[in-house]
């Protein structure tokens, strides 16, 4: 008889260098010291590995290849209308405040003899996220990516992002939201453009 899933052991499983951690929670502690805390006090005991940690994991798109994540789910198919995958959650970290930004992107294409698996384009969308950013730079990472792979007819991103550089600190607005577009191929056809734009200001579900 298999246990109650409450009795369970649960041992939580992290893949990290750990050389690389143990490097970073130096830093983490320095740092933690310069700003006037005690990096020795029990609620901090833990901060440093967890930072480093952390950093790890929101920086970890450097050892993908968003290329390849594409190409791992190709296939051949005739369907040459708009394939559009909205609402895809963003989540990544401005190189110039090493603070986040998050928001959602919207991306479309028209295959030309190719299509490529759903859950391929969300993903790549992380591997460039995963990385220290900007936003008007993840947007034609991400449009190009997908184009140079699949030569499709075209393709066509749309970001919106908060950026908690801007609502922590400088300018402190809350509200504000930052837009950035992309277009190649078919999507720079204004008909075509305007369809997808359409597309994704429609809740449809």
């Amino acid at each position: 008889m298999s246990q109650p899933r409450h009795e369970m052991n649960y041992e939580k499983k992290e893949l990290y260098n750990t050389e690389l951690t143990d490097d970073l929670k130096q830093h983490y502690r320095h740092v933690l010291a310069k700003i006037g805390e005690d990096p020795d006090r029990e609620g901090l005991l833990k901060t440093p590995e967890r930072a480093s940690k952390a950093l790890q994991f929101v920086t970890s798109g450097y050892e993908m290849d968003p290329a390849e994540i594409l190409r791992s789910a190709l296939f051949r198919e005739d369907y040459s209308e708009m394939v559009l995958v909205k609402d895809i959650e963003v989540y990544s970290m401005c190189e110039h405040h090493i603070l986040p930004f998050f928001g959602k992107a919207h991306i479309a294409y028209i295959p030309d003899g190719h299509i490529v698996g759903l859950s391929k384009i969300p993903r790549v969308v992380d591997v460039f996220a995963r990385r220290l950013q900007v936003q008007e730079r993840l947007t034609h990472e991400i449009l190009h990516c997908i184009h140079d792979v699949l030569q499709p007819l075209g393709v066509a991103i749309v970001m919106e992002a908060q950026h908690m550089c801007m609502m922590m600190r400088g300018v402190q607005k809350q509200n504000s939201v930052t837009t950035t577009s992309a277009f190649v191929g078919e999507f720079e056809k204004e008909e075509t453009r305007s369809e997808f734009l359409n597309l994704i200001s429609a809740r449809l579900h």
